[in-house]
Formats: C-alpha cells, sequence, structure tokens
C-alpha cells in the first residue's frame, strides 16, 4: 500500500512545468516509491508515459554511449504516433540517475534537444548532486525536490495514528490548547526521536528490528555514499561520522576532528561535504550582526534523522533513560525548522564568552530566535538579554520538551 508523503503534491504540480523534476535525498527515504508512484498515476491517462531504471544494466550501456539511445525504450516526442495523440509531449521517468556516466550532460542534452517536448522526472542519490556541472549545467532546466526521511506529522501517519495527527495540528494552531492524550503524543514522540523516519524502520513493528534495520541503513547503504562520492578512507570516514553524532548541537572544530581522526583538514573538509550532499547532516552557519565578541567561524552541527545519529553512536536504550535527551530534542528543533524555512535562513548566535542562541531564523516573514532547553524556564537567560538589546527586530521563545505555559513546547512549533 502506498502512503502519500506531504511532498508529493508539490512535485505533481511541477509535472506540467517544462523544467525537469529532480527528485533527490537520502538513500532509502522512498524515491523509487514516490517516482512509481507517480508514473502509474500519469499512465493511467496518456500513452507517452515511460519508466526506465538505471539500475538495469541494458539501458545504462545504451545511455552511456549517447542520450539518443533513450528512445529505444521511450517514444521521441517527434515520432508521428507522438504526433497523432491528443497529448503531444513525452513523459520520461528515470530511477536512479546517478548512475550515468555523465547525467547532467545526460540531462541537458535531452533538455535543450526537444525543449519543451520531453519531461523528464529522475531520481538519484546525492552522487550527482555532489557533481558542481549538475547545478551550472542544468541551471534553468530543472528543479530539485529534496526527500527527507518522515516527518514527525508523517510519522504520526505511517502508524495509522491519524487521532494524534489530527491533535498535532490543533496543537500548533491553537498554542494553548493541550489534550488529554498529551503523555501518549509525547510517548510517540520519544519513539520518533530514538528511531528517527526511514520509512522502513517506522513501518517495522519489532524493536530490535527497528535497530537492524537502521544497522544495514548505516552499513549498506552509507557505504554506497562513500563510494560513489570517492572517498578512499572509509574507517576514517565512519569514524568522522561517529564522532560528529556525538558532538549534535555543538561546534564543529575541524582541526581537533583532523588530530583526532588522525587526517588532514582538507580531506575533513571534503568529508563533511559529502555528508551534507548525501543529505545526512546540515552544518548550521552562526548568524553574525554588529557585536565584535560574535563568533563566526566555526558551524554547528545537526543529523536530519535522529534514527541515523543514534545508530552510529549505537544508543537505543529507553528516552527517559538517555543522558542525550536535551540534543535530541534540540535536533528535533533543527528538523522542524529545516522543514519550515530555508535552511539558509537558519542559524545560531554565539559569542566568545559562550552566550549562545540555539536557532536564529532570519527571513522574509519574520525574524525569529529560539532557544532550546529540556525543562522550562520562566525567566529569559542572560543571553537572550544581550541579544535582545543588540537585535531588539528579533522575537524570542524558549522551546521545551513537556507541555508549560511559559514555554513553547517542541511539537507545537
Amino acid at each position: 500500500m502506498y502512503i502519500e508523503r506531504k511532498i508529493y503534491t508539490k512535485i505533481k504540480k511541477h509535472l506540467d512545468r517544462k523544467e525537469y523534476t529532480i527528485i533527490t535525498g537520502a538513500r532509502q527515504t522512498g524515491k523509487t516509491t514516490l517516482i512509481t508512484r507517480l508514473f502509474k498515476e500519469l499512465k493511467s491517462g496518456s500513452d507517452n508515459v515511460f519508466y526506465l531504471t538505471l539500475e538495469n544494466s541494458d539501458v545504462l550501456r545504451d545511455i552511456n554511449e549517447t542520450p539518443e539511445n533513450i528512445f529505444k525504450y521511450a517514444l521521441r516526442p517527434d515520432d508521428p504516433l507522438t504526433q497523432d495523440t491528443e497529448n503531444k509531449r513525452v513523459v520520461l521517468f528515470i530511477d536512479e540517475i546517478q548512475y550515468a556516466d555523465k547525467p547532467s550532460h545526460f540531462l541537458k542534452y535531452l533538455y535543450d534537444k526537444y525543449l519543451g517536448n520531453l519531461k523528464i522526472i529522475a531520481t538519484g542519490s546525492s552522487a550527482f548532486y555532489l557533481d558542481s556541472s549538475f547545478e551550472d549545467s542544468l541551471a534553468g532546466r530543472k528543479r530539485i525536490f529534496i526527500l527527507k526521511t518522515l516527518s514527525f506529522e508523517e510519522f504520526l501517519y505511517f502508524t495509522n495514528r491519524n487521532d494524534l495527527l489530527e491533535i498535532l495540528q490543533i496543537m500548533r494552531e491553537q498554542p494553548d490548547f493541550i489534550s488529554t492524550q498529551k503523555d501518549e503524543m509525547l510517548e510517540k514522540f520519544n519513539h520518533y526521536l530514538i528511531y528517527g523516519g526511514y520509512p522502513s524502520v517506522v513501518l517495522e513493528t519489532d524493536f530490535d528490528e527497528k535497530v537492524e534495520l537502521l544497522k544495514e541503513i548505516k552499513n549498506s547503504f552509507l557505504k554506497r555514499d562513500i563510494e560513489e562520492s570517492g572517498v578512499n578512507n572509509h574507517d576514517a570516514f565512519y569514524k568522522l561520522a561517529m564522532l560528529l553524532s556525538g558532538q549534535t548541537g555543538n561546534l564543529v572544530n575541524k582541526n581537533e576532528l583532523s588530530n583526532t581522526i588522525g587526517i588532514d583538514n582538507k580531506t575533513i573538509e571534503r568529508y563533511l561535504f559529502v555528508l551534507q550532499k548525501c543529505f545526512h547532516i546540515e552544518l548550521l552557519r552562526p548568524f553574525s550582526g554588529n557585536l565584535r565578541k560574535e563568533l563566526t567561524k566555526m558551524p554547528m552541527i545537526y543529523f536530519y534523522d535522529s534514527g541515523m545519529r543514534n545508530v552510529l553512536l549505537n544508543r537505543f536504550f529507553p528516552f527517559d533513560l538517555r543522558e542525550d535527551k536535551g540534543a535530541l530534542l534540540e535536533n528535533y528543533v533543527f528538523r522542524r525548522l529545516a522543514e519550515k524555512y530555508d535552511v539558509d535562513d537558519i542559524r545560531f548566535w554565539r559569542t566568545t564568552d559562550n552566550k549562545e542562541i540555539d536557532f536564529i531564523v532570519n527571513e522574509n516573514d519574520g525574524r525569529l530566535a529560539y532557544e532550546v532547553k529540556f525543562s522550562c524556564r520562566k525567566k529569559k537567560n542572560n543571553a537572550s538579554k544581550v541579544f535582545l538589546k543588540n537585535y531588539p527586530g528579533f522575537s524570542f521563545q524558549t522551546i521545551t520538551y513537556d507541555f508549560d505555559e511559559n514555554c513553547l513546547q517542541a511539537l507545537k512549533l
């Protein structure tokens, strides 16, 4: 059974546009499932819709020889059969586009030659996205959609808890609302914070099997990211990922990482770049305004999926017994903000004397500052006073785990 993702409607709306639709994201987030669903829906209304996967070695060999060979497997836009149909456009779904030798050249050639008469919807892991020529050569010819692991709303939907999903929506629309099912909601929230949002993991009901699935994602699919990204020192890469998982919500000191792992700074930067482009981590940049004491060099590390973070640490014990509850909550707040805003608009603020605001959102709709505390604090701390004195245009809120009238509960964000 197909369970629709929130991004599905946005992608479907883009199918009418001539720009190619590129769906990317971390492995095992459901890209193939999504594109298959789109194909079946469009195929039911047109004979000019075709589906290919580049995991098929015959197809891959042919298109690597010349892009024109794609029409061994689909109608050409200028084929008489196409011209005789009411819809003269050919729609071509291509799964795993990153396996092509030169995916950017392949897509650019077809776009420029057939212009609006050929529409391609392609999925691909980050391997082709790492190539700078992908952005340069396809400028104005594509739109990228990033399919992340499940949000908490999608988690509830996938686990057949539409009752809690409706309550969550009310909570976000009415900040003063406190449901009688809040304890049950927090129990599900704890589960999400520990095991994350990979669809196969969420749909698995056995807890031991969830851990095994996460280990498989880490060992097999992260390994494929490493290999396709040209990383040679697998052990160093894994060690870096493990160290970063233990530093969630902290500054990334490349010099320290270099000394600990025993590789140079340039290699550290390359591995961090790969982890970002593979959609596993985000390195938030600091917010810098007019204070000379603001720290403006080192980024802050967060994971897009807490299950990936926890499997790297091999920590799956109950939420109430964890010493990293605060880090998991802060990571969730990052993920939630990344759903609401462009990640480039999300920063953090920190001074050389360690005054810190966890998240700064500076974008067109508002200027927001958030401090994340596991337990609610009624009074603003010294850091918030200093920040608001220097940046009075910002709205400040403390985000907390539990429900408290003096703070914003994380699920209400």
